[in-house]
């Protein structure tokens, strides 16, 4: 696995005004691998948008490094960056406490009531509370354990997403604090796949800084 960021270059206005929505950005990290399209291969890669003084950054994580003319198409030239993160995540262990950070889109799925054999309906978590027991009913099934007061949301936002000329809006909420892992195998399949839904459009990608 290899975890890739690149800032955006949001001085350029001319260079950047096609992210206007998030399959704009799902579309720049898919065209970051050209030599998968041109080989008919689409694998799963986990993206984010991070916010750091000021500045905005794409991170990616995948299976093969990015081509860095494309992974900086939206970025300032020279800014990218790649690292070999299986060398990090070998290194994680039971009982290693670490600061983590995730972007997810909560949500529930009730079922309608009839035996159809259908999915029922799914609903987005919209209160704060119902936001924070989202996280905290995965977190035993997904090797980790939050630490109790030390975590919390830091920021929903609703953002357009338009699919097939088809507009629509998808939750995105942004959480981070402490935590303790407990399974490493459990929580190192969650790091390398993601959490939860909407991961094409920059949902799902959990990760962790070590104390």
């Amino acid at each position: 696995m290899y975890l890739s960021r690149v800032e955006i270059d949001l001085n350029n206005h001319q260079k950047v005004q096609d992210l206007n929505h998030l399959g704009a950005y799902h579309n720049w990290v898919e065209q970051s691998f050209p030599d998968e399209i041109n080989n008919s291969i689409r694998t799963r890669k986990l993206w984010r948008i991070d916010k750091l003084d000021q500045k905005k950054y794409l991170l990616v994580m995948s299976q093969s490094k990015p081509s860095i003319d494309q992974f900086e198409r939206y970025g300032v030239n020279n800014s990218s960056s790649v690292i070999d993160y299986d060398k990090f995540l070998d290194k994680l262990k039971n009982g290693m406490h670490a600061r983590f950070r995730v972007v997810l889109n909560p949500s529930i799925s009730k079922s309608t009531g009839k035996k159809s054999g259908k999915r029922g309906v799914v609903y987005e978590c919209l209160s704060l509370e119902s936001q924070l027991e989202y996280l905290e009913n995965r977190a035993d099934k997904n090797g980790f354990q939050l630490l109790e007061n030390q975590y919390g949301v830091q920021k929903s936002t609703s953002e357009l997403l338009i699919k097939s000329k088809k507009h629509c809006y998808i939750k995105k909420v942004s959480y981070e604090g402490q935590l303790v892992i407990t399974d490493t195998n459990k929580f190192l399949n969650m790091l390398r796949n993601g959490l939860g839904r909407k991961k094409a459009y920059g949902c799902g990608m959990f990760t962790i800084i070590p104390e």
